[in-house]
């Protein structure tokens, strides 16, 4: 256990020396890092295959069509993963996650090398964020039982946070291989591809040095035995609705969720705009490797605003509330946005990109710790699963439903202004949601399980 000195370390070192004194945490840590450093180099070369190529014009609706395919449909399994998570080994769930996803990486780099760009490029693509769904959710799931209570929000500051920022990392990698190594051609972006499939295969061993049954659920979650298909549907029919009755009743977890989901709608659409400026507006010419390269850097800019949240956010809400410190960021990015968004200068962008970065990962955290600390383990599967389904289906419903207001080169100061009132109305309705419960002002309901894993 950590002493009262450690405790008050503020810094993300401090931190992170705290939470990594614990060995399952290193190796649960270990997993998440390797896996989502293939996740940034997957998305290089899926990124560039389909907005940067040097045929290639995105226009609003393609882009948010493309937003739409490869984050909708396969968010959508989320809540029924949840269930699942709530009753399977999440060790075993993390061990053969990563294994199909490496399959599935190598059809979809075999498709692309063939410059198909069809129907089955988007399904074998589904097939690999889908079984991410699984992963990603158990990671957060299985946190508290690597993690002691009174050190959740410094696991949840060091964990998604260094796993975010080694996914950028990996990202930038792979745009650079792409284009210094491999000619940012369809055969290259198919190699970058193959380079992510390395990484889901080492983080399935990784996760195969954990005993079995360290990282939960109980075992009277999961006593039901495997029985006919449709009674195994019903059950998780049945687990998903008790699952969201739960929830909702309980305001902590359910504005944390809804605060995920406002910010997630509108920074939808400032990635799509970024990605029709840059291509379209700052760089419109057919060389498509400048484009590429300038939008690597607001990228590298996002990506340092995500590590400073691990910085900043764990001290602060050792003075502020976690629902005050949401309410907050959310302010503060409706005031950036209509500030420095109207400006559309590149220099402007890479501020904007800095701080949104840092805001929505500081919400994240946030929010993690809230539903971590609010639910018990039975259902924090399920939790989980719905915040991934809420961070990922509204940021594609915030790009499709910009497309009629959305001009081909990205340029809107109406968009901008739509866009930073937004965060203000979420901003107010998040706070008129939690402002009498009690974990504004600090306080909260910490689980059975949580409590006594703090007291150990």
């Amino acid at each position: 256990m950590s002493t009262p000195a450690q405790r008050r370390k503020s810094s993300f070192v401090g931190d992170l020396r705290v939470v990594w004194a614990e060995h399952d945490f290193r190796r649960l840590l270990s997993t998440r890092l390797v896996s989502q450093t293939g996740d940034g180099i997957l998305t290089a070369g899926l990124g560039t295959y389909v907005f940067f190529n040097a045929s290639v014009y995105p226009n609003p609706l393609k882009g948010a069509a493309a937003f739409a395919v490869l984050y909708g449909p396969y968010s959508l399994i989320g809540p029924f993963a949840g269930v699942f998570i709530d009753r399977w080994s999440r060790r075993q769930i993390l061990v053969y996650s990563a294994l199909l996803r490496a399959l599935f990486v190598v059809l979809t780099a075999t498709l692309m090398a063939s410059g198909n760009v069809g129907v089955w490029f988007y399904i074998s693509v589904l097939l690999v964020l889908g079984v991410n769904r699984f992963f990603l959710a158990s990671l957060s799931a299985a946190l508290p039982h690597v993690v002691a209570g009174d050190k959740l929000v410094m696991g949840n500051a060091v964990s998604p946070t260094l796993g975010g920022t080694l996914a950028f990392v990996g990202g930038l990698i792979g745009v650079g291989v792409n284009v210094a190594v491999t000619g940012d051609s369809s055969h290259g972006a198919a190699v970058t591809v193959l380079a992510a499939g390395v990484c889901y295969l080492i983080a399935s061993l990784v996760a195969r040095t954990m005993p079995r049954e360290l990282l939960g659920p109980p075992h009277d979650a999961g006593e039901a035995e495997p029985g006919r298909l449709r009674t195994e549907l019903g059950l998780v029919v049945a687990g998903l609705i008790e699952g969201a009755r739960y929830i909702a009743r309980r305001r902590g977890p359910a504005g944390a969720l809804g605060a995920t989901g406002g910010n997630r709608i509108f920074y939808g659409v400032l990635f799509l705009m970024s990605i029709l400026l840059y291509r379209n507006h700052f760089y419109p010419g057919p060389d498509s490797t400048t484009a590429e390269t300038h939008y690597g850097y607001l990228v590298a800019a996002v990506a340092i605003g995500y590590f400073c949240a691990a910085l900043i956010t764990p001290p602060v809400t050792k003075r502020l509330a976690k629902p005050a410190c949401i309410t907050v960021l959310l302010a503060a990015s409706a005031i950036l946005i209509g500030g420095l968004g109207e400006l559309f200068s590149q220099i402007a962008y890479l501020a904007m990109g800095f701080c949104i970065g840092l805001a929505g990962q500081s919400i994240a955290i946030c929010a993690t710790t809230i539903l971590q600390e609010e639910l018990p383990d039975a259902y924090r599967g399920r939790a989980f699963s719905f915040y991934d389904m809420m961070f990922n289906i509204t940021f594609a419903a915030g790009a499709l439903i910009s497309v009629p207001f959305m001009p081909r080169d990205g340029k809107s100061t109406a968009l901008i202004a739509v866009i930073a009132i937004g965060y203000a109305i979420v901003a107010a309705s998040y706070w008129l949601v939690t402002r009498h419960s009690p974990g504004f002002v600090g306080g909260t309901s910490i689980p059975a399980d949580l409590a006594q894993r703090s007291s150990s």
